[in-house]
């Protein structure tokens, strides 16, 4: 069966996910692309340019007409634009009859949003957003001790994603990225996202919220480089506080979740997928090396996971809903660093 993909974006992560879907699809996959323009570096995996064009691997013609590309009748959209663009493209896909993946994060505004989530269900199209850090198995673990209580009643979480914006893509000039540019929707609140979802899928939606930060380093950039949260959760009716660290501006890079209860402690290195958990004494009682799942993996699994809810018609796990939740999240976490003020969730 043929299985038409309209990639619309054909950056760093566009480009992965095409070689992803290659990869599930094979034979099956007809693959065409909207671009405001052609060309351009052609990104591994491992983020550094190689030969050719992105446009070599579009077998199924590439446009600069978005409408035209649509006329195609695309079973699937990807959306790989900068965040900006991520909701009228969406709901255009919609429109067409597609289901959609989406890269993260669903927007930098509420506009458009409520009204995509309900054109998506009435639709009855498939829409996932890519927050892959749940595929982690190192998380997925911590998800299990935490459901099977081991770790006692909970004290604190501590949650940390830092890295240097002008080492992330060294092909590229930082301060043209997306990230890095208020008007497309950048910023390490909304580019860094996947903490905050993955907090609110390990510890439920927060109560409300506290941040600090803004633009701390010398970046030559228009949107706040550092952040640090501290949010309210309720756990087994009890506050627990949990905090989140992102930044723009620490060498060598930390992606790291401690987690402390009354009956030991968890921690991960994200970097290098570690799991340990410690006693009360600090003995080791568990340590799970996941090394050799990468993060090429975890793009994979969440592609093939979406491809799976639309052959069988079924909720992804990081659906519209799921993401306008954390959306609304990132968007209280900058009401806050605007205003100093502590942000009330509902």
């Amino acid at each position: 069966m043929t299985v038409r993909v309209l990639m619309v974006g054909l950056g760093a992560v566009g480009q992965r996910h095409a070689r992803n879907l290659r990869a599930l699809l094979g034979d099956e996959l007809v693959l065409s692309a909207w671009r405001s323009k052609t060309g351009g570096a052609r990104i591994t995996d491992q983020l550094t340019v190689t030969d050719g064009s992105p446009d070599d691997d579009c077998d199924g013609g590439v446009f600069s007409d978005l409408s035209e590309a649509l006329a195609c009748a695309p079973h699937i959209v990807v959306v790989a634009t900068p965040t900006r663009l991520h909701v009228p493209t969406a709901r255009a896909a919609i429109d067409a009859g597609a289901d959609v993946f989406i890269e993260k994060p669903l927007s930098d505004t509420d506009d458009g949003v409520d009204d995509l989530l309900a054109v998506a269900e009435s639709s009855g199209a498939v829409v996932a957003i890519g927050c892959q850090m749940r595929f982690s198995p190192a998380l997925r673990r911590l998800r299990g001790i935490l459901a099977g209580g081991e770790l006692g009643r909970l004290i604190t979480v501590q949650v940390e994603q830092a890295e240097h914006l002008p080492s992330w893509h060294p092909y590229e000039d930082y301060r043209t990225s997306y990230a890095a540019r208020r008007e497309l929707g950048g910023g390490v609140v909304l580019t860094q996202i996947h903490e905050l979802d993955y907090v609110r899928w390990l510890f439920g939606a927060p109560r409300r919220l506290f941040a600090v930060g803004g633009r701390l380093g010398e970046l030559e950039i228009d949107v706040e480089d550092t952040a640090t949260i501290l949010f309210q959760h309720e756990v087994d009716g009890r506050p627990l506080p949990v905090t989140v660290h992102l930044d723009y501006l620490q060498r060598p890079s930390r992606r790291t979740c401690r987690v402390v209860g009354d009956r030991g402690t968890v921690e991960i290195d994200l970097r290098t997928s570690c799991l340990i958990r410690r006693d009360t004494t600090g003995c080791v009682v568990e340590s799970d090396d996941f090394a050799g799942y990468s993060r090429t993996q975890l793009f994979r699994d969440e592609m093939a996971e979406f491809l799976r809810c639309c052959r069988e018609r079924t909720a992804p796990p990081t659906g519209l809903h799921d993401a306008a939740a954390t959306t609304r999240i990132a968007l209280a976490v900058h009401r806050s660093l605007a205003t100093s003020a502590m942000q009330e969730l509902t």
